[in-house]
């Protein structure tokens, strides 16, 4: 969520685009994408210019970025694809990362405390880095792992979270296992 606020501001977007991974290459969603979309469903209700979109659960197999950005640029044109600083900072063993930088700008987030050696490092080794943005998040005290450990271990996460979040996390009994 402050992620994506702070991208609007930013970018000065028209609009964001929040597409939930169908199913994720790196690693096992410990949540079902359906599930998933109901909770960015909830989560972004009054976001103001914020859409979602089904397009990578609708397809079939693992969602690759460089596809998604494609589909995106056909679609909208110019895109800026969000991350955070923690996924760029794996960025080249993603599928086929420069040719993500063909087709969409990438927005990194950044948090205090991040390793800017190990951004710069990716960033160099990039045929497009001109094509990367960073700017900065203000901080924020808990992070998702951190919420779903509350969850797992009986603790509210009212507060964390948008209250139609938290009632739909324990509605369908998430995280718990």
């Amino acid at each position: 969520m402050a992620l994506a606020r702070r991208a609007l501001e930013h970018f000065e977007l028209e609009r964001l685009v929040v597409m939930v991974a169908g199913i994720p290459p790196h690693k096992p969603a410990a949540v079902a994408a359906e599930r998933r979309f109901r909770l960015a469903e909830v989560a972004f209700a009054r976001v103001p210019r914020v859409e979602l979109s089904r397009f990578e659960l609708e397809r079939d197999g693992a969602a690759y970025t460089v596809e998604t950005a494609r589909y995106a640029k056909a679609l909208w044109g110019e895109t800026i694809f969000l991350v955070g600083a923690d996924e760029f900072a794996d960025f080249l063993s993603w599928h086929e990362p420069d040719a993500i930088l063909e087709v969409a700008r990438l927005g990194v987030a950044t948090r205090p405390g991040t390793a800017l050696e190990r951004l710069d490092s990716v960033l160099r080794a990039l045929r497009r880095p001109e094509r990367v943005e960073f700017f900065a998040l203000d901080p924020v005290d808990i992070s998702s792992r951190d919420l779903r450990r509350r969850v797992a271990s009986g603790e509210s996460i009212d507060g964390f979270v948008p209250g139609g979040v938290a009632a739909l996390v324990s509605e369908l009994d998430l995280y718990r296992g």
